[in-house]
């Protein structure tokens, strides 16, 4: 499993927020193109956000799935780019003292061949790309809306 872990320096609620707008998903996943729709029940668990994922020209259309929902604190979703693989990405959000919150990011390659070939390299990839995706997620919270 790839884990990676960031301090923002705004509460949970702020940054739960963020996660809870599918629409802003392709403004800070890394390699999320365009969201194309979204589940009226959204973010209950079992709702759906519809995207577009890859790299440069090459891309999926496929979903994301609520598995779990625990405002503000953890959000857990089963991450689809078929044929490529299905994933289970859990965001974990921990309240600090100074007011800020520490995020975890923690993804398990649990479908397709991205399971079959899970290894410490695919992780150490998909931390690098989970690393970038917090950091962009720490700037869209602070900047002024």
């Amino acid at each position: 499993m790839a884990s990676v872990q960031e301090h923002f320096e705004r509460p949970p609620e702020v940054i739960f927020g963020v996660l809870t707008d599918p629409w802003r998903y392709a403004d800070w996943v890394v390699g999320a193109k365009k969201i194309r729709g979204v589940d009226e029940t959204w973010p209950e668990p079992g709702s759906r956000f519809h995207h577009r994922v890859g790299l440069g020209p090459l891309t999926i259309e496929d979903s994301t799935v609520v598995e779990a929902f625990n405002p503000p604190n953890r959000l857990v979703l089963r991450a689809r780019a078929r044929p490529a693989g299905i994933a289970r990405v859990t965001i974990t959000l921990v309240p600090t003292r100074d007011g800020g919150t520490d995020v975890e990011m923690a993804e398990q390659p649990i479908g397709g061949p991205a399971r079959w070939i899970h290894n410490p390299l695919l992780d150490a990839l998909i931390a690098t790309r989970n690393r970038k995706s917090l950091r962009k997620l720490g700037r869209l919270v602070t900047s002024p809306t």
